[in-house]
């Protein structure tokens, strides 16, 4: 843990985290960013310090979860007075069911407190006294029904994906609802649902999608599994396996060139995805090719010729591979005397520094904030958090799209930059509608800007507007931007307070850097597709449907431009956030790698006894509910509510199932088609999702509500997504006060374009 050469954002905010287990992710995030935080547990510490897998009788869980905090005793209700105190000197409140906790009580004794209450359904709806676990969130968020094959069961995805990925919409209301704070005096009440913030987080039924799929969304998918792997195909080669994502014409040609320009594929029909998707031939003629090639060896031929490729490595391949070592992306944590072990150093960097972990996991101790508040600037007081913030949006596809309607639904003004001769992929669609739906769901409520990059009078528009704009967004390849003449220091020169946010698969430096990004490369880069696969059958790879990790990395995205703007707020001064598509997924299983770490290095690991996902086929024609059983407890319960779980489930539709199995106090969930989603009493109940329309499509669709249930915080506005160049006159306009006499040689020139 080297010593810092940045200046953290959130310095000077004080933070108390009452969230046991692996949510306490957030309040080590929220740290890593700069703030103070301190851990609040009963006495004798909290029950995650015994969660395993333990090393030396340290939880692993627990120091991945916990790292960076100090903490504090605090037993309800004999020390509320105590709490209280405490949390009229803090300025956030995470908490998780907080035994004793009296909410009402907290609110008028710390009332610029912003309280994040968090629990798997909400405090709200039929489902708020039901309990939840990994894989119940996969179950009713609609990832289950999406993985696996078909013909098969489904399949439950590796790890803790819906926890982890459900910690950064966490952090990214958390920091929204501080911000307004900042700017208008007021606390707040954040009632977080797990199961909402699950379902936004991972791959959400009504967001963004691959560009694969073309702007078909996921709720107009069959209702049964599809075989996706013709879209990302995994092939065989010398040692392994390496993914393809030959998408674009122009990764074809190079495909097509390094393959020595065959006869049988030279029409230029194979230039359209769908001629190479229904082919026969052409992966049979991939696989011969790569037949005596070595992965390494097919990465390298395919950057040079254009071609997005990636070996499959298994997670300790990919915590040594050069790109990780290069970038330092884990350090050693002393997790008992004598005893260290690899961890995450952190998910993003800042003003290009590494900020990455700031101490230790806390022994039990009587902590209280040492940190001064450092004085703010802020703007004016805003019913928005964001409002009066302008954001140039260049993001594409999914991280870039999702991270610029985060902040467009928080209130600002993003205005998304394109051009109709390099339309966002998203743009592509197959059916019938004048505007890609998954267009209109993700990138609501910003406005379009059609901009000639190409051009020296672009290129000079364009710094025009980052001189005006307070936040820029972009996920290109790196270099990109400085190839258009916008590297840093001329950013910086445009506009000293500008917040730069860039997004990229594997990070900006390292040798990797400079390969093509797509999320199915990074699976397969970081250890996690040769993972997504059925038990026994190392070729079953499953994760090809699957949009992460997308939609999470554009959250931490998010955060970072949050964590920036509030420290413009002391300093002046913009600043650079890098986002690793890779080191965030990797980030995502910091235990598994310390594990796997010490009993690599001979050190016992006390796994504990494992929680038992039961995928239980129901009535009907591919039903299923998961049941959980967590401890003894749980596997009694379950065996009072019967002796044949096979035949039990078979006897009863998965509604059914699933509420007598949560009747037993027992974590259960049913599958949950995305088409079904909004339907479901446990959503309905909280309005998670609203209908929308827009000019250009025929009927109105479905898309998420609010990013969380907020007191203070309004719901996102529901303004149409922009056709491309839609709104170039106002922008002008809005921004720069140019007046029609200045636009039309603009217009005339093509420099900016209207949409038709």
């Amino acid at each position: 843990m080297a010593a810092l050469t940045v200046d953290l954002p959130l310095a000077g905010v004080r933070v108390l985290d009452a969230v046991p287990g692996s949510l306490g992710a957030i309040g080590r995030f929220l740290g890593e960013l700069g703030a103070e935080v301190v851990r609040v547990e009963p006495s004798g510490g909290g029950a995650d310090r015994q969660a395993g897998p333990l090393v030396g009788g340290v939880s692993l869980p627990f120091v991945a979860a916990n790292l960076g905090k100090r903490a504090v005793t605090i037993d309800l209700p004999a020390d509320r007075d105590r709490l209280h105190a405490l949390a009229a000197d803090a300025d956030i409140l995470l908490e998780a069911g907080l035994p004793g906790l009296d909410r009402d009580a907290l609110a008028a004794a710390a009332p610029a407190l912003v309280l994040v209450s968090i629990s798997d359904f909400g405090s709200e709806g039929p489902w708020r006294d039901w309990q939840a676990s990994d894989a119940v969130l996969h179950a009713l968020t609609g990832g289950l029904s999406r993985s696996g094959l078909p013909g098969r069961p489904p399949l439950l995805p590796p790890g803790n994906l819906t926890y982890e990925t459900a910690a950064a919409q966490i952090a990214v209301v958390t920091l929204a609802a501080y911000v307004r704070r900042v700017r208008t005096g007021q606390g707040d009440r954040l009632d977080v649902s797990l199961l909402e913030a699950a379902m936004q987080a991972l791959d959400p039924g009504y967001g963004l999608n691959g560009s694969a799929q073309s702007g078909v969304p996921s709720w107009k998918q069959p209702r049964g599994r599809t075989d996706q792997r013709f879209r990302y195909p995994i092939l065989p080669c010398a040692d392994g396996y390496v993914r393809l994502c030959v998408l674009a014409p122009r990764q074809w040609r190079g495909m097509f060139r390094w393959m020595g320009e065959p006869a049988e594929f030279a029409g230029p029909e194979w230039e359209k995805l769908v001629t190479r998707y229904k082919s026969p031939d052409l992966l049979p003629a991939i696989t011969r090719f790569f037949a005596d090639k070595t992965r390494a060896r097919i990465e390298a031929e395919a950057e040079a010729h254009g071609v997005p490729a990636a070996g499959l490595l298994d997670l300790g391949e990919a915590v040594a591979s050069d790109q990780m070592i290069a970038r330092a992306a884990f350090v050693p944590v002393e997790v008992a005397p004598g005893v260290s072990l690899p961890f995450p150093d952190g998910t993003l960097e800042i003003d290009g520094v590494r900020a990455g972990i700031r101490g230790p996991a806390p022994e039990p101790g009587d902590a209280s904030f040492g940190s001064a508040r450092l004085p703010l600037d802020p703007p004016p007081p805003s019913y928005f958090p964001l409002a009066g913030v302008r954001v140039l949006d260049m993001g594409v596809i999914v991280v870039g799209g999702d991270t610029g309607r985060l902040l467009a639904d928080l209130g600002a003004d993003v205005v998304k930059v394109e051009n109709a001769a390099f339309p966002d992929g998203q743009r592509q669609k197959r059916d019938d509608e004048a505007i890609s739906l998954t267009i209109v769901a993700g990138h609501r409520n910003k406005r379009g800007l059609s901009l000639d990059l190409r051009s020296e009078r672009g290129k000079a528009l364009f710094l025009d507007l980052v001189h005006e704009a307070d936040v820029l967004l972009s996920n290109f390849k790196p270099g990109t931007l400085a190839a258009l003449g916008f590297d840093a220091a001329t950013l910086a020169k445009a506009n000293p307070r500008l917040i730069a946010v860039d997004s990229s698969a594997f990070g900006p430096t390292g040798p990797w850097a400079g390969r093509l990004g797509y999320g199915p490369l990074v699976r397969a880069s970081a250890g996690l597709t040769k993972q997504w696969t059925y038990a026994g059958e190392a070729d079953s790879f499953s994760d090809a449907i699957t949009v992460y990790p997308d939609h999470v990395a554009a959250r931490i995205g998010a955060a970072g431009a949050l964590a920036l703007l509030v420290r413009r707020m002391r300093t002046g001064l913009g600043g650079t956030i890098s986002v690793s598509q890779a080191e965030v997924m990797l980030a995502h299983k910091a235990v598994e790698i310390a594990a796997a770490a010490a009993a690599a290095a001979g050190m016992p690991v006390d796994t504990g006894a494992p929680r038992d996902d039961l995928l239980l086929a129901c009535a009907g024609d591919d039903e299923w509910c998961v049941v959980s059983l967590r401890d003894a407890a749980d596997r009694a319960a379950f065996a009072a509510l019967t002796d044949d779980p096979p035949a039990w489930a078979r006897a009863r539709a998965p509604q059914q199932a699933m509420a007598e199995a949560q009747a037993a106090g027992l974590p259960a969930g049913m599958m949950v088609r995305v088409a079904d989603l909004p339907d479901l009493p446990g959503y309905a109940a909280r309005g998670t999702f609203r209908a929308a329309t827009h000019p250009l499509v025929a009927a109105p669709f479905i898309v998420e509500g609010p990013l969380t249930q907020s007191v203070r915080m309004p719901e996102p506005p529901q303004h149409p997504a922009p056709r491309i160049g839609e709104d170039s006159v106002a922008v002008l306009q809005d921004w720069l006060g140019l007046d029609a006499t200045a636009i039309a040689p603009l217009l005339a020139d093509k420099i900016i374009e209207e949409a038709a």
